[in-house]
């Protein structure tokens, strides 16, 4: 098992925690700056903008599933992949406003700015080590076992459910109550990772112990406080 500190002797003893789910969005995956995806899309589709445009687009870009939250409260767009591409298409043409083919563009190589955390296969690695299981749990409307496999992180995983494979997303309790289900765990034994209090701290309500990593920049997310933490219940 992942050691830990002692206990105090006053202190009760913690449940363990056997199992951890992962979001992956800005959980182990970083989505890349919006000026690379911006650069990656004008490779395939190029397309004349002027320094104000292009500063207007990355601006856009950068926070375009914020304005997702507003457009599409109920996540449609994460059940399957034709919402998910209507979604981002509505939302940048009420946005900046962009020719079709570049938006396109944009869309088609999102997922190639994708990449895992320098941490993000060292801690599953070490929650396989130590024992505990574990589960990726992600609201997708896009193809994430692309990614995962490109990634080298597929295989790492006990159990993967998606929303869109399963008709539920976060902070719906079904898409949790599905993970658990899987894991053979009750919610008490498990810890829910991600990076939004709102989808994943839906995992509260079914009484999982949450961990909360808001989205950073840089190649290390600071994934080393999970198994610090599972250590800390489990020592």
């Amino acid at each position: 098992m992942i050691n830990g500190p002692s206990a105090h002797p006053e202190w009760p003893t913690p449940q363990p925690i056997r199992g951890v789910i992962f979001d992956i969005h800005s959980t182990l995956v970083d989505q890349g700056d919006a000026e690379s995806w911006l650069d990656a899309a004008l490779v395939v589709e190029p397309h004349p903008l002027t320094t104000h445009e292009r500063a207007e687009l990355i601006a856009f870009l950068d926070r375009i599933w914020e304005g997702a939250r507003i457009s599409d409260p109920q996540s449609s767009r994460d059940l399957s992949f034709e919402d998910h591409s209507r979604v981002f298409h509505e939302l940048i043409q009420a946005g900046p406003g962009v020719d079709r083919a570049l938006a396109n563009a944009l869309y088609d190589v999102m997922l190639s700015t994708w990449h895992a955390y320098d941490d993000t296969v060292p801690t599953l690695r070490a929650l396989r080590e130590g024992g505990i299981r574990t589960c990726l749990l992600s609201n997708a409307g896009v193809p994430i076992r692309d990614v995962l496999d490109r990634e080298g992180m597929t295989d790492w995983y006990d159990e993967i459910v998606l929303s869109y494979e399963v008709g539920s997303v976060k902070p719906d309790r079904r898409i949790f109550q599905i993970a658990l289900a899987r894991l053979d765990m009750p919610a008490s034994d498990v810890l829910m990772v991600g990076d939004n209090a709102n989808d994943d701290g839906g995992a509260t309500h079914l009484g999982m112990r949450t961990l909360i990593l808001p989205r950073t920049a840089g190649r290390v997310h600071g994934l080393k406080a999970v198994t610090a933490l599972v250590a800390g219940y489990n020592g």
